[in-house]
């Protein structure tokens, strides 16, 4: 079955920056088949888009989708502070609350244009079954892709680490329930739905040891590593504490920098942790706002995308952005760019690529992130004729800069997701209703 939609701004995002600013866009079997402009190809159906700027689906490379239970809390809150207050709340965690936050989490994504997630979920209370399970089906369910991460933490307070000692697990365990969710889950190759990545947590909240074998068995299975890092300088502090170098240096020292990492934040690099990272492959999730909320500071955007650095956006969680709205993260990468450098640090078309382009090469995927022949139909159609995008002469840098939006159609894989504005596979009042249910039970 061929689909053409035609009529639209074209932003495909490919390596020469092609738009056609009264183009079409033909898919066939869930896969886009051609794009261009002038005379339309034959399809067995056609879709009108009025105008409508269309761009590659968004891709968000860091979230924590379970924290949208627990939005608003330790308001003026250092990183740690803040992950103090909330530990304790997220002990409380199952598959029934994590599938209601993550089908809230990735309604409001898909909602503003995103249509591949990654989750990186690294709490697991004792005797809690099913909580990634309970992420996949919930994606499923909505019609987006997502890469679930099966995080870690092992090192507790009373060994020198951050997290309560009542929420970390034992190496052997994270390592065998690891083993299973690849086993069980993991889809490789073009136009996987679900896929599995391995991801202890943190420098301050994973031993070595965990941090060497959970890169021996994503290097054994050809899976990705991520973990969270350089995001405070009081994690810089821990790090010269603990083991006596740079949280960079930590990383270069386990082996973990390549082409099959990424790491989130990556506020406090020096030039020199952005050579490295350049000259590695290890790439960035920048996730601004999550930064701003908690006042980290602004990451080197610029220096990394200047020093061949493979950067992405992330939402980041819902306690430290309270919003999943990935179209929003890719004006305040913009914002925050200028702010650092000035006026002319960062166009609205990179920070557009940083959230399509970028962020499927940060995850390592080629079939998704742009327009091209080949790649999987995973798009978004904004509307035009909206109140925010009057007067807008240059339409793709009018929808960055007025940001954020709800998107009127978003399709994965020529599968509708969304449709005049609305979700296609699930209710939106049904969800925000059984999440309310579930959040009542981690209320103070």
């Amino acid at each position: 079955m061929k689909a053409l939609y035609a009529g639209g701004w074209i932003v495909t995002c490919d390596d020469a920056g092609t738009e056609h600013p009264s183009g079409w866009l033909l898919v066939d079997d869930g896969v886009v088949a051609t794009v261009g402009a002038g005379e339309e190809p034959e399809a067995d159906t056609r879709v009108g888009l009025a105008g409508a700027v269309v761009t590659p689906g968004l891709v968000n490379t860091h979230h924590h989708l379970c924290q949208t239970l627990t939005r608003a809390r330790a308001q003026q809150a250092d990183l740690f502070t803040w992950l103090r207050e909330l530990y304790p709340v997220w002990a409380g965690l199952d598959a029934e609350a994590e599938h209601a936050a993550a089908r809230t989490g990735l309604a409001e994504l898909a909602l503003s244009g995103c249509t591949t997630v990654f989750d990186h979920h690294y709490v697991f209370p004792a005797g809690r079954e099913g909580l990634i399970e309970a992420e996949a089906a919930a994606a499923r369910e909505l019609g987006v892709r997502i890469v679930a991460a099966r995080g870690s933490m092992d090192l507790g307070e009373s060994d020198g680490g951050l997290p309560p000692d009542d929420l970390v697990e034992e190496l052997d365990a994270v390592l065998a329930e690891t083993e299973r969710l690849v086993s069980e889950l993991h889809e490789p190759g073009p136009g996987a739905r679900v896929q599995i990545a391995v991801a202890p947590c943190s420098p301050f909240s994973v031993t070595r040891k965990l941090m060497e074998e959970s890169a021996a068995l994503a290097r054994r299975h050809g899976i990705p590593l991520h973990t969270h890092l350089a995001e405070t300088v009081e994690e810089n502090a821990y790090c010269m504490e603990l083991y006596g170098c740079t949280p960079v240096e930590y990383l270069t020292d386990l082996g973990w920098l390549g082409g099959d990492v990424w790491c989130a934040h990556c506020v406090h690099l020096r030039p020199e942790d952005v050579a490295d990272f350049g000259a590695t492959g290890t790439g960035v999730a920048h996730c601004p706002t999550s930064n701003l909320r908690l006042g980290a500071g602004v990451a080197p955007v610029r220096e990394m995308l200047d020093g061949d650095v493979r950067v992405g956006l992330g939402v980041d969680g819902s306690a430290s952005n309270e919003r999943s709205d990935l179209l929003f993260e890719v004006k305040q990468a913009l914002l925050v760019a200028r702010g650092r450098g000035g006026p002319a640090a960062m166009t609205a078309r990179e920070a557009l690529r940083l959230g399509t382009r970028g962020g499927a090469a940060v995850l390592g995927r080629d079939d998704i992130g742009s327009l091209e022949p080949g790649k999987c139909a995973d798009f978004a159609v904004w509307r035009t004729d909206v109140l925010e995008l009057g007067g807008a002469e240059d339409p793709v840098a009018g929808l960055v800069l007025s940001a954020p939006h709800r998107v009127d159609r978003l399709i994965v894989g020529g599968e509708d997701v969304v449709a005049g504005g609305e979700l296609v596979r699930a209710d939106e009042a049904e969800i925000a209703r059984v999440h309310r249910e579930q959040a009542r039970r981690f209320a103070g």
